[in-house]
């Protein structure tokens, strides 16, 4: 059963960190709560904070608000980023080893329409998304996640300096090749590249 009043107030939270009001953070806020309750964190701002990881699978709206709600952060190395597009998140208590995979159920705005016929699509998901039962907006998976060492919270546990570029690299990212170790980037290729004059790269490039 949805706490509304918990809800609410995470919701305004969530808002205020990401700048609007928008289906993501309806939506978001609602996947986080299921998660934390489904894992057993109770206070993850607090006495909880270090016990819990969330593996996200989308870089937008919903992502800013499961953080808000959960307090994991990729600088904290409690919140991984996984893009694979989805609306979805895995929740590890590190703790009990318990894990959740919640994805986004594909039936939702259908559900939401039906609720609401008298809103157009966007309201009627505003609106029923806050009403709906967490059977009716996602699917829960119990699952295992093996996390090395290196992903886990604190300290560096490796550091390499690149063989060609110089640069440091952390917790094992770095590449054997050729009998050498190398940062991603001397190994395979960068996602930038370097140009003659600095004066023509004011804009990023957009390929596709």
């Amino acid at each position: 059963m949805l706490n509304h009043q918990a809800f609410d107030q995470h919701l305004r939270s969530a808002v205020a960190f990401h700048g609007h009001l928008c289906l993501g953070q309806v939506i978001g806020v609602r996947l986080a709560m299921l998660g934390l309750r489904l894992v057993g964190i109770t206070d993850p701002l607090g006495v909880d904070r270090k016990k819990l990881i969330v593996f996200v699978e989308i870089d937008r709206c919903a992502a800013d608000a499961i953080m808000t709600v959960t307090g994991s952060r990729v600088g904290r190395r409690s919140l991984k980023i996984v893009n694979n597009g989805k609306i979805a998140a895995t929740f590890v208590n590190l703790e009990t080893g318990a894990a959740y995979r919640i994805f986004f159920q594909p039936d939702a705005l259908d559900k939401a329409l039906a609720l609401h016929p008298e809103l157009d699509e966007k309201n009627a998901q505003m609106r029923a998304y806050r009403e709906m039962g967490d059977a009716d907006l996602f699917q829960v998976l119990p699952v295992r996640v093996p996390i090395k060492c290196e992903d886990m919270p604190g300290g560096p546990t490796r550091k390499v300096r690149c063989e060609i570029c110089g640069e440091f690299v952390l917790d094992h990212r770095d590449v054997q090749k050729n009998g050498r170790s190398l940062c991603r980037s001397c190994a395979s290729g960068t996602s930038y590249y370097a140009v003659d004059d600095p004066h023509t790269a004011r804009l990023p490039e957009v390929v596709g």
